[in-house]
């Protein structure tokens, strides 16, 4: 296992606890519940937002913990949903007059331990509202959902309601914002590689070189079909094939598009597979308004890639534009 790891059971403290120092006065830790939250919160004039789901697909979440995103993240040991009190504890300790509003990446366990914190907080008064972000048309069920995943398409998600949040909109305005951006949101990824998990020691699953696995999940699930690799061009292709067509895209749509390297594959590949991404959109009259290349949603040392696309309108345009301030500064 070629990892920089001390003990692989405080891989995620440490990892953590690494974040919170390298961004002081901006972020706090709270170790006993695995969590990053912003420094300044809870806040009394706004709605809190949380994100929570396994460790290993950094910088989601917890980099994305800052002013105009996420309040605070309590993420699970890589690849495993975190235990319902570390939910309940942040959502108690995130507590507004505003409500906290939880975002839920479709996996089984995570929606177990959200659904069950939200039943313990709402015992105590707090009020809580839940949003389900399922961007992956790759399948409709995997070993780790029910229905569609939730993948790199979360990070719009997060975006615009984190930006909203910040300019005093209320949680029911909120929720009805993240259900529209998760419904324009399609994604798809595939996978050159495997991944090795700090406490399993050992790749996930065998892939042979001239192999991909298409529609990849980002815990190592398989997709819609193992195929001979092709070339980059005929990737994006097949990608924009589900991803479009999902949706369904039309004529004159404007689009958010984001290649998302799942964390093995170099930003050089990315861009080139970028480019090759907006021609092919240009050709079947989608405009790229708004472009995100980078590590968004990975997978540990995964090499692959995935690509969102987003329909965006003048109030998501806005959104996303809206300045951020999180330890992951990508756009």
């Amino acid at each position: 296992m070629r990892k920089f790891v001390d003990d692989p059971k405080q891989f995620v403290p440490q990892m953590l606890k690494g974040i919170a120092l390298a961004n002081p006065g901006a972020l706090r830790y709270v170790p006993e519940y695995n969590l990053i939250m912003r420094a300044d919160a809870p806040s009394g004039g706004k709605v809190s937002i949380i994100q929570g789901s396994g460790s290993g697909h950094e910088p989601a979440h917890v980099m994305l913990v800052g002013k105009g995103m996420l309040d605070a993240a309590c993420p699970g040991d890589v690849f495993s949903a975190p235990p319902v009190d570390y939910v309940y504890e942040t959502t108690r300790l995130l507590r507004s007059e505003r409500g906290v509003l939880h975002i839920v990446n479709n996996y089984t366990g995570d929606r177990l331990a959200f659904d069950m914190a939200r039943e313990m907080a709402e015992a105590d008064g707090i009020r809580v509202e839940t949003l389900i972000v399922d961007d992956d048309v790759a399948v409709n069920n995997s070993t780790h959902t029910v229905g569609r995943r939730g993948v790199a398409g979360n990070f719009f998600v997060i975006k615009a309601v984190g930006a909203a949040a910040e300019s005093g909109s209320g949680i029911e305005e909120l929720v009805e914002l993240g259900k529209r951006v998760n419904a324009a949101t399609r994604t798809m990824g595939v996978a050159l590689s495997s991944c090795t998990p700090p406490a399993k020691g050992k790749p996930l699953f065998e892939i042979g070189e001239d192999e991909m696995e298409v529609g990849i999940g980002i815990h190592g699930e398989p997709g819609r079909r193992r195929a001979a690799r092709g070339t980059a061009s005929e990737i994006v292709s097949t990608i924009l094939d589900a991803v479009v067509g999902d949706l369904p895209f039309q004529r004159g749509d404007r689009a958010a598009l984001m290649v998302n390297g799942l964390g093995g594959t170099p930003v050089s590949e990315l861009y080139l597979l970028y480019g090759i991404a907006h021609q092919q959109l240009a050709g079947r009259g989608i405009g790229v308004a708004r472009s995100y290349v980078g590590e968004y949603c990975t997978s540990l040392e995964m090499a692959g890639a995935s690509i969102t696309v987003a329909r965006v309108d003048d109030e998501l345009m806005r959104l996303l534009l809206a300045p951020a301030e999180i330890p992951y500064r990508v756009f």
